[in-house]
């Protein structure tokens, strides 16, 4: 690791994927770096850059689907305190992109600020959020995100105002290599009627998911006007098999991988759901999770 020199004690080599992802499966990656400070996460992107090594950023892994050959390149796991965390200033909660989701609107919550609390149970990072536009039928993050330090794939720390922030149904322009912080402008609110609203989306969402099972997060983005776990269990697919991979019978919309599941398996299961929904129903499902 002759180009990494002075990264030794964060890079390591062959790091299984398959520990840092919620399907728990997937192959080594090449090089893995957890950095500990925004300053050594940006002078290990800038190098690796000058040595033309691809870099992909990795949070909780929920969101996300490890091929079985593993992935080239370098991983930065953004999951160290120094890069997640959080705060209030009045109205506006300025969070790490590597905290957690849950983590940040729980904080909202209490300090009684509304906005995000629709978005519990929503696993994964406040970076990973934002990329995606996480959110849930209310709306997504982006809807009060005011501000985000993001960092180039060339290691340049960049600032993008409201303006400059687009965002859609799970996707938004914030594409650069990581989010660094972002901000959200709430909306003052009684904290025990927050706690409530809360408690009742975690409720709903832990009845109709299959929360603490091998599986990532939703697996397909609904279609304009229809749930595509919906479009999924109209066609006859709940409990469907492929190797250890089963389309979950709690919610169509979810795979979950059995001890003896492989990527290969999610990924033959992911094709056959998609082209089942599409002859019986004329609809190309999207995928919302990541494949690498």
């Amino acid at each position: 690791m002759a180009f990494l020199q002075g990264f030794e004690s964060v890079v390591r080599q062959g790091e299984p994927l398959a520990m840092h992802t919620w399907f728990q499966i997937g192959g080594p990656a090449e090089y893995f770096a957890e950095p500990d400070s925004p300053e050594q996460l940006t002078a290990l992107i800038r190098r690796c850059h000058e040595e033309g090594v691809r870099v992909r950023v990795l949070g909780r892994g929920s969101n996300l689907l490890a091929r079985d050959e593993g992935v080239k390149g370098m991983i930065l796991h953004v999951i160290h305190p120094a890069l997640g965390g959080i705060r209030i200033e009045g109205r506006t909660l300025i969070a790490g992109g590597g905290a957690l989701l849950g983590r940040v609107v729980t904080t909202a919550v209490h300090r009684g600020l509304a906005g995000l609390e629709s978005l519990i149970g929503i696993p994964g990072t406040v970076g990973g959020a934002l990329h995606g536009n996480a959110g849930a039928r209310s709306g997504g993050i982006g809807q009060w995100t005011i501000q985000a330090t993001v960092v180039s794939a060339l290691g340049e720390v960049f600032q993008r105002q409201a303006d400059e922030l687009v965002f859609g149904y799970r996707e938004s322009n914030l594409d650069d290599l990581v989010i660094l912080e972002a901000s959200c402008q709430l909306e003052e609110d009684d904290p025990q009627e927050l706690a409530r609203r809360m408690q009742k989306q975690w409720i709903l969402k832990k009845a109709a998911q299959p929360l603490g099972h091998q599986c990532a997060g939703c697996i397909f983005k609904n279609p304009p006007g229809i749930s595509a776990g919906e479009l999924i269990d109209a066609a006859g697919l709940k409990g469907t098999r492929i190797g250890g991979a089963v389309v979950s019978d709690r919610h169509a919309n979810f795979i979950l991988a059995e001890p003896e599941c492989t990527s290969e398996d999610v990924l033959r299961l992911i094709d056959f759901v998609r082209e089942q929904v599409l002859d019986r129903r004329g609809i190309e499902l999207e995928l919302e999770i990541e494949i690498w």
